[in-house]
């Protein structure tokens, strides 16, 4: 097997499983990849303290090995993880050079010594680590992360129409997925393949129905399960943002996965995001973990620019009946219990749910129909919710002070 790769994790990744899936159609066997060789070829990295190596200092941590895949952590203090990013790079490097390894990603795990203090930022620069820490995406005016407290309440398939709408309006928009463990933009847009690596590892996103896309589901097979931690998926998520050449957008719309963890954390914290739309249906349940989430981005001063509350009732196919299946209006008295803006409501159809199968979301295979006229006004508030104060510009990126 050729050593030429490509350069980065995305790039091999881009090569890797295409490589593994002909390297197995070839009946050419891995069995000499083992744990044993990667830790082996590790200790060619150096400790942070320079006295010996990451090996020997139990710094490796989470290390998995299979089909020409290699996934670990390194575990560095919380404090110096910017600093000891060279380690990373240093650790990707000596391993992807090993003839069988296809995938290499290397996390570095920053965990605060239990007991120990934080350490404060200097008292004349308080905001300073939290303001250089949000780094801007180039060309990309407006980033909006789509939410929900749970699963299942149809945020994936509301963060696709709405993308859609945005760019029925005249507005330039790429959507990021950002579940790894559960992928479903690939499928909803209709997309399959693998983005090209263009210079400097960079990715070129790809494209359907005028719509930037980055997912994890491009980068790996359909059936593989992401079995990483969480630094590993924050690893890859920054990766996705911001090592993709999305061009000039007008906006990012971020698919987040369900709850309220790491990815949320880090895009809170990471990414000078515009504000965030919550998705819940009527039922108490989800309002319960809607109301969750909008109390996490309160906390890290993110706007939540509204609530949209989905399958809001049932329309029956047969008679054009209305059906309250899960309850009705909880979503929008929830809003004005919580001072947020209601932006609409979605119902349940089945062509909601048939053109989301077939890769065509209903804003885009019937634009005329009631409900893509719903996504269409729900559309129309966020971007006016977007451009708030002024009318024509932004609101500028909040910025997290810690006291």
């Amino acid at each position: 097997m050729s050593n030429d790769k490509p350069k980065g994790l995305w790039g091999r990744l881009k090569g890797g499983f295409t490589a593994g899936k002909n390297q197995k159609e070839s009946g050419e066997a891995m069995a000499g990849l083992t744990k044993e060789r990667v830790l082996e070829v590790l200790k060619q990295v150096k400790s942070p303290d320079g006295t010996s190596n990451i090996v020997d200092q139990n710094l490796v941590a989470d290390l998995f090995v299979a089909d020409g895949r290699i996934v670990f952590s390194i575990k560095v203090p919380a404090e110096r993880a910017a600093e000891l990013e060279g380690l990373r790079q240093a650790a990707e490097k000596v391993v992807s050079v090993l003839p069988e390894a296809e995938t290499v990603l290397v996390a570095l795990t920053a965990e605060k010594t239990p007991g120990s203090p934080s350490a404060p930022p200097p008292a004349q620069h308080k905001a300073a680590p939290q303001m250089a820490s949000k780094q801007e995406v180039p060309g990309v005016k407006h980033i909006l992360a789509v939410a929900s407290g749970k699963g299942g309440v149809g945020k994936s398939t509301t963060s696709a129409n709405i993308a859609l709408a945005l760019s029925q309006m005249g507005l330039k928009v790429g959507l990021l997925d950002a579940d790894i463990y559960g992928p479903s933009i690939p499928k909803l847009m209709g997309v399959s393949g693998q983005p090209e690596v263009l210079e400097n590892r960079i990715m070129k996103p790809l494209e359907a129905h005028g719509i930037k896309l980055m997912s994890i589901g491009f980068l790996v097979e359909e059936n593989t399960a992401m079995i990483w931690r969480g630094p590993m998926v924050v690893s890859a998520l920054n990766q996705m943002l911001r090592e993709v050449a999305w061009g000039e957008l007008d906006v990012l719309i971020v698919d987040l996965p369900p709850g309220t963890g790491d990815v949320q954390l880090t895009m809170a914290q990471k990414v000078p995001l515009t504000g965030a739309l919550v998705v819940s249906t009527p039922q108490d349940l989800a309002l319960l973990d809607a109301r969750r989430g909008i109390a996490m981005f309160e906390k890290v001063a993110i706007p939540v620019l509204g609530i949209v509350e989905n399958m809001s009732h049932f329309i029956c196919p047969d008679c054009g009946g209305i059906h309250e299946i899960f309850g009705h209006g909880g979503a929008k008295a929830e809003a004005e219990k919580m001072n947020v803006p209601f932006l609409g409501e979605i119902p349940l159809t089945m062509e909601i749910r048939e053109q989301s199968d077939t890769g065509v979301p209903i804003t885009q295979s019937n634009p005329g129909s009631p409900v893509a006229k719903a996504y269409g006004v729900i559309a129309a508030g966020l971007w006016q919710r977007v451009l708030q104060p002024t009318g024509d510009a932004a609101r500028p990126a909040p910025k997290i002070v810690i006291e």
